[in-house]
C-alpha cells in the first residue's frame, strides 16, 4: 500500500529504501494516545508494533497494560465508584419523593469492586482487539529506547527482542508521586485506592487537585469518615477562584473536613490503623492514608539517554508543535510530555501525530478552550478562561455572568446544595471567553458549550438561544444580568 510519511519534515512517499526498517513506526506505552497513534498510523498504510506491560489493576515499574492508566486505573474505574457513591444521596433525596426506605441501608463495596475490575478487564481486552484489528502487532513487555531507530522489549519471561523502526513514538504517561515525609510508605496512592481489599471507614486525604477532591467525594459518599489536607486557601488550585469556592463548600456540606494551609508532617502505624500528623499540630486517626500531591512523567527506565532525547527538569520529554522531539525519528505524545494531562488530549496529540508522520496532513494540536471535569459530588466543568486567566490576558473590559440556583431536585429532596454557573465575556467582541457550573450534569452540559466556544460563540448568541425547561442548562442562555465589569489592565487576585 502507498502511504505518505514525514522524512526529515518533508512529505514524501515511501520507497524501496526504507524497508531495511523492521517497523515504520515502533510505540512504547498502550495506553490512550499510543493506541490512537498506532491505530490511526496503521490505517494510513504504516507497518506498526507497539509494547505495554502485562495486565494488572495497579500499575509499577513491570505491570501497567493495554488500555493505560485512564481505561484501567484512572478516569473510567474512579467514575464507576463515583456512580456507586452518588447513589449514598440519592438514596437520602428519595424519601421525600415518597420512597419509603429502611433506616439500614447496606453497602457492598467488595461486590462494586468486583464490578469494577470485570469492566476494566472487559476493557482490556476491548483495546487489545482494537489494535489487532487495524494490523498492530502487540508485544507484551517493557520497551526501552536502545538508539534513535532501534528499540528492545523485554519479554515477561526475560526474553530481549530488538527492532528497527524509521519513527519511534513515546507514550508512556505519568505516574503517581510520594511526598517524602517520614512514614510514607504507610500511605498508598490513586492506583491502590482503586483497589482497596476493604472500604475504609476513616480516610485522610493529602492533596487539593482532582484526584483528591473526587476521592474525598467517593468515600465520603460510601458512608466513611473524610479529612481532605491541602496547602492552599481553596482546593483545585488553577480552576476559577469563585468556582474553586463553591466545590469547598459542596465538600463541607457533604461532610468532608477540610484541613486549607496545611500539609501531613509524618504518619506513624498504631494499633487501629495510621496517625497523620499535620504541620499545625493536628492528629487525625485514619484506616487509608491517600497521597494526590500530583503525578510525574514516566520516563526514568526508558533509556532516552542513549538516543540523546532531551527531557526538562521534572523528567517530561520535551516536543515540538507536532510532538516531534530533538531526535527527528522519536516523537511524544500524552502525559509524559507533560503539556497538557487528560485523555482526550492525548488521543488528539496521537491523531494529530499519525496525520503529521504518515496521512500527509501536518497537524498541529490545539489546546485552545479544552473542557474538562473534576467528578466530586456534585461535579465541577469548565471551558475556556477562568475569570483570573481572562483578566490576566485581557485587551479590553472583561464581564462576568453568574447564576446560582437551588435545583429544582433540591426543592423536594430539601438538600441545600446550589448550582452555580459563570459566563466570561469579551466587553469589546462579546465573545464568550469561558463558562464554568458546578452542580448536577456539569460535564454533560458543558461539552455543549464548548463546542459553541469552539466555534468563537458570542454572549448575544447565547441570549438569542432557546433554552430548554425545566432543567439547569437554560440557565446559560438565560444569564442576561451583569454580575460584574473588570477594567482591563487590572490585577487578578492572587491564586488561593
Amino acid at each position: 500500500m502507498s502511504r505518505k510519511m514525514l522524512i526529515d519534515g518533508e512529505l514524501n512517499q515511501s520507497n524501496e529504501q526504507e524497508s531495511h526498517y523492521d517497523f515504520d513506526l515502533f510505540v512504547i506505552g498502550a495506553g490512550s494516545g499510543g493506541v490512537r497513534a498506532s491505530r490511526f498510523s496503521a490505517n494510513y498504510g504504516a507497518k506498526v508494533g507497539i509494547c505495554e506491560l502485562p495486565f494488572h489493576p495497579i500499575s509499577s515499574e513491570v505491570v501497567g497494560g493495554v488500555g493505560g492508566t485512564c481505561v484501567l486505573r484512572g478516569c473510567v474505574p474512579k467514575k464507576i465508584l463515583v456512580y456507586g457513591a452518588s447513589f449514598g444521596g440519592d438514596i437520602e433525596d428519595a424519601r421525600n419523593y415518597g420512597w419509603e426506605i429502611n433506616d439500614k441501608v447496606d453497602f457492598n463495596w467488595k461486590k462494586l469492586l468486583q464490578k469494577k475490575t470485570d469492566e476494566i478487564t472487559r476493557l482490556n481486552g476491548i483495546y487489545k482487539r482494537l489494535l489487532s484489528n487495524a494490523g498492530v502487532k502487540l508485544f507484551e513487555g517493557e520497551g526501552k529506547v536502545v538508539g534513535p531507530n532501534e528499540v528492545e522489549v523485554i519479554q515477561l519471561d526475560g526474553t530481549k527482542l530488538s527492532f528497527s523502526a524509521k519513527h519511534i513514538l513515546i507514550a508512556t504517561g505519568n505516574r503517581a508521586q510520594r511526598p517524602n515525609i517520614p512514614g510514607q510508605e504507610l500511605a498508598i496512592t490513586s492506583d491502590e485506592a482503586l483497589s482497596l481489599e476493604d472500604m475504609p471507614k476513616r480516610a485522610v486525604i493529602l492533596g487539593g487537585g482532582y484526584i483528591a477532591v473526587e476521592f474525598a467525594s467517593i468515600w465520603r459518599g460510601m458512608g466513611a469518615t473524610v479529612d481532605l489536607v491541602f496547602r492552599k486557601e481553596l482546593p483545585l488550585r488553577g480552576f476559577d477562584d469563585e468556582m474553586r469556592a463553591v466545590v469547598a463548600r459542596n465538600l463541607e456540606g457533604r461532610g468532608i473536613n477540610l484541613h486549607p494551609r496545611t500539609t501531613l508532617t509524618q504518619l506513624i502505624k498504631t494499633e487501629d490503623g495510621i496517625k497523620a500528623f499535620t504541620d499545625h499540630g493536628e492528629e487525625l486517626s485514619a484506616d487509608v492514608v491517600l497521597f494526590a500531591t500530583g503525578r510525574m512523567p514516566y520516563t526514568k527506565r526508558l533509556n532516552l539517554e542513549s538516543a540523546g532525547v532531551e527531557l526538562d527538569s521534572t523528567g517530561a520529554i520535551k516536543v515540538d508543535e507536532y510532538s516531534r522531539t530533538n531526535i527527528p525519528s522519536i516523537w511524544a505524545v500524552g502525559d509524559v510530555t507533560n503539556r497538557m494531562n487528560l485523555t482526550p488530549v492525548a488521543l488528539m496529540e496521537g491523531t494529530c501525530f499519525a496525520k503529521t508522520v504518515f496521512g500527509g496532513q501536518p497537524c498541529k494540536p490545539d489546546y485552545r478552550d479544552v473542557p474538562c471535569a473534576v467528578f466530586s459530588i456534585p461535579p465541577l466543568s469548565v471551558v475556556g478562561l477562568s475569570e483570573e486567566q481572562a483578566i490576566e490576558q485581557a485587551q479590553n473590559d472583561i464581564l462576568v455572568f453568574t447564576s446560582s440556583f437551588n435545583p429544582m431536585k433540591n426543592t423536594i429532596s430539601g438538600r441545600q446544595e446550589k448550582t452555580v454557573m459563570k459566563l466570561v465575556v469579551d466587553a469589546e467582541t462579546d465573545r464568550v471567553l469561558g463558562a464554568s457550573m458546578c452542580g448536577p450534569d456539569a460535564p454533560e452540559i458543558i461539552q455543549g458549550i464548548a463546542v459553541a466556544l469552539k466555534c468563537g460563540a458570542t454572549k448575544a448568541q447565547f441570549d438569542s438561544t432557546v433554552g430548554i425547561h425545566p432543567s439547569a442548562a437554560e440557565e446559560f442562555v438565560t444569564m442576561r444580568s451583569l454580575t460584574r465589569r473588570v477594567t482591563a489592565g487590572t490585577k487578578p487576585k492572587t491564586n488561593l
